[in-house]
């Protein structure tokens, strides 16, 4: 059996750090929100994706599939997924990150 007094110490250590974690997430939320809000109030338009987000994808061309062999000699050529999109045929702008804003 464990002392009234320990449990009571258990508890409250629970709460305080339960508490803690709970309005850190609280103010990375909040923090996270106003900088969006910011960036889509002051951001320039990304020059890359012209403010899409998303951009033809470099690897397939767009086609969402690639040739590929597994020796040099192109005997067999296999048509693959592409890796670099998973087929969506766009990837996401790495200057922005997909936001379509700086």
């Amino acid at each position: 059996m464990i002392p009234p007094l320990v449990r009571t110490l258990a508890i409250g250590s629970i709460v305080l750090l339960g508490g803690a974690i709970t309005i850190s997430a609280l103010t990375t939320s909040v923090l996270r929100r106003k900088a969006l809000i910011k960036k889509e109030k002051f951001g320039k338009l990304c020059w890359y994706c012209r403010g899409n987000g998303f951009y033809k994808c470099k690897l397939c061309h767009g086609n969402g599939k690639i040739k590929w062999s597994p020796l040099y000699d192109p005997v067999f050529v296999n048509p693959c997924v592409c890796p670099t999109c998973d087929g969506n045929k766009v990837q996401r702008c790495l200057n922005c990150l997909g936001d379509g804003r700086i």
